[in-house]
């Protein structure tokens, strides 16, 4: 079995990987902050003031994103003996928190726009907002990307979290850019509109980041086919003769395995221990996710 590539990063690299990912994004993301609530006041956009408490939200998560993943890549202590991968889903959930905050006041904002008739006063936005929609799409999009390769080559949970939190703030883009054309064109509502579209796709991500950072936190197993190629891992290895069990859960973006193993009933308990180490070897060597294995040796047959 070919050994995982992501094997050769270790846990400090990760570390740097992930705050030098987060420290690109904040600064970025003031960047683009500044220039949509500028672009948003002085062509009288509303909903590009929107979207730029978005991205300022953005600089928050990033921070958060760093803290998490800074406390996740300590090491063991008496408090906490089985490490602190999981303060990444703490992170996570944080982040869906926020982004719930926003998303909300966002979309109740529009609401009440809608409602009370106030859209109709507002002034037709200027050009300079349609470029900052623009700039922010392709901005932010690019920071999605950037941040989703980084999250996959270590495998953060936060990082992703942080990466889909660009995705939406490029999606909530869109709609800004909607809500400013049409608004141009002689339909203001469409401001308030796009608004609660943003709120909706803000809504979705911080759903999607809290669903996946709580799977992680109550030992959630992993998927069938990551099972699969663990058993397969082990039954490769000399003198195993059968999986009697196999068992794994998330820790954070770590993973646990049990596995009961059958090897030939005529071996000795040495013999047999020996055969142990090997599979237990075998899945860290060829598995960079997984933190713990337990093996236990079963009489075949």
């Amino acid at each position: 079995m070919n050994q995982n590539p992501s094997t050769t990063i270790s846990a400090k690299d990760a570390q740097k990987i992930a705050t030098r990912v987060s420290l690109v994004s904040v600064v970025g993301n003031i960047i683009l902050t500044a220039f949509k609530f500028f672009a948003g006041i002085f062509a009288h956009s509303q909903v590009m003031i929107s979207d730029a408490v978005h991205s300022a939200s953005d600089v928050i998560s990033s921070l958060i994103v760093i803290v998490g993943v800074k406390i996740s890549g300590r090491d063991a202590d008496d408090d906490h003996p089985y490490g602190h991968e999981r303060f990444e889903c703490v992170a996570a959930v944080i982040l869906a928190a926020i982004l719930v905050i926003v998303g909300g006041s966002i979309g109740i904002k529009a609401v009440k726009s809608i409602i009370d008739g106030s859209y109709k006063e507002m002034v037709l936005p200027g050009m300079l907002a349609l470029i900052a929609s623009i700039v922010s799409i392709v901005a932010k999009f690019a920071m999605f990307l950037y941040t989703q390769i980084h999250a996959k080559r270590i495998n953060s949970t936060a990082l992703k979290a942080e990466a889909w939190h660009h995705l939406s703030d490029s999606l909530s883009s869109v709609g800004a850019l909607i809500g400013i054309a049409g608004a141009r064109l002689g339909a203001p509502i469409l401001e308030p509109i796009a608004s609660i579209v943003i709120c909706l796709l803000i809504l979705k991500a911080a759903f999607d980041i809290f669903r996946s950072a709580i799977d992680q936190m109550v030992d959630k197993s992993c998927s069938a086919e990551t099972e699969q190629k663990i058993r397969d891992c082990v039954m490769q290895q000399e003198g195993v003769i059968c999986v009697d069990m196999l068992q794994t859960r998330m820790f954070g973006n770590r993973i646990y395995v049990d596995v009961e193993i059958g090897v030939d009933k005529s071996l000795t308990i040495e013999e047999g221990h020996e055969i142990a180490e090997q599979v237990h070897n075998a899945l860290e060597l060829n598995f960079a996710s997984v933190k713990h294995v337990m093996v236990h040796v079963n009489p075949a047959g």
